[in-house]
């Protein structure tokens, strides 16, 4: 019996199974649906499933280099407790999935997870699902990025932050000056959060709306119109300085921006140096967290 793309959707909605699972197990039944649903419950899926509708909001950012292709990996891997974020075997997989990202270039996770896992057999998605048996918790690959050229990652906080940044420095980039510089940036991501590299690269949707807020704001403080354009202006400066990476103060020097003092390094190493892009993940930002704590787990698992 044939089944189409929307079976496969309707059997993966059904049991909360991964696509590759549902079709293998379509393919088997020969398309009867409750015959595939069998399956899956016989190869233990159910229990994986199970899990997938529990919070995961704690886990680890993972960035790693491969120096000699010159190509970068950041990925989060998502947990529900922080225990198993330090876990040993947890963390090898993590480093697994993101040494993935950097050998198969997957166009997006959905890819990612129908990859062949980086030393192994299976996919990532057959790995993760292994994961989620052996170490008992919901575990879910959230976002990843990569890059290639000149690039810096940093992690802080054992995993809470992490960031990877691709510069422009063809003829320093080797320097260990450059990569103590680059190191810096990094830091100042991690530490101050910007969302842009360059005022150029703010949307000018983005400014226009800002203009009109602050508009109104001088305004409704009583200020003549040309007063109020010219409090505007000074307040998009300081809008500049909070989102974009090369205004802000430098963390380590609050006299220089990190635009000062990247041309500052330039000039020292004697080539040119630009910040082409980065990237910064925290760890379950955006996510719902678990409320519950530690007796209360136990005080459910008692009463089962």
């Amino acid at each position: 019996m044939a089944f189409t793309a929307k079976d496969v959707q309707n059997l993966r909605e059904k049991t909360g199974c991964g696509m590759m699972d549902c079709k293998k197990a379509l393919t088997e039944a020969n398309g009867d649906m409750d015959k595939a649903v069998e399956l899956l419950r016989e190869k233990g899926l159910a229990a994986v499933a199970k899990k997938a509708g529990r919070i995961a909001a704690e886990g680890v950012v993972c960035a790693m280099v491969d120096e000699a292709k010159k190509v970068g990996a950041i990925i989060e891997v998502n947990s529900e407790t922080d225990f198993v974020a330090k876990n040993a075997d947890f963390n090898a997989f993590v480093e697994v999935c993101a040494k993935t990202v950097i050998e198969k270039n997957p166009a997006d996770l959905d890819a990612l997870m129908a990859c062949q896992i980086s030393g192994g057999s299976e996919t990532v998605e057959e790995a993760l699902r292994e994961k989620v048996l052996t170490i008992g918790e919901n575990l879910k690959v959230r976002r990843f990025e990569r890059y290639e050229g000149d690039i810096i990652t940093y992690i802080h906080g054992g995993g809470r932050i992490g960031v990877m940044v691709l510069f422009e420095a063809p003829a320093v980039a080797g320097k260990e000056e450059f990569k103590t510089y680059a190191k810096d940036v990094a830091m100042q991501i991690a530490a101050v959060s910007p969302a842009y590299v360059g005022r150029e690269d703010v949307p000018a949707e983005e400014i226009a709306k800002e203009k009109e807020i602050l508009t109104v704001q001088a305004m409704n403080e009583g200020k003549p119109a040309n007063i109020a354009e010219k409090m505007v202006m000074g307040r998009i400066n300081k809008y500049y300085k909070e989102v974009c990476l090369l205004e802000q103060p430098f963390v380590k020097n609050g006299d220089i921006s990190v635009g000062q003092f990247t041309k500052d390094t330039a000039k020292e190493l004697g080539g040119e140096i630009k910040v082409v892009k980065f990237v910064r993940f925290e760890k379950g930002e955006g996510l719902e967290k678990r409320e519950e704590n530690f007796a209360e787990e136990i005080a459910k698992q008692l009463k089962k």
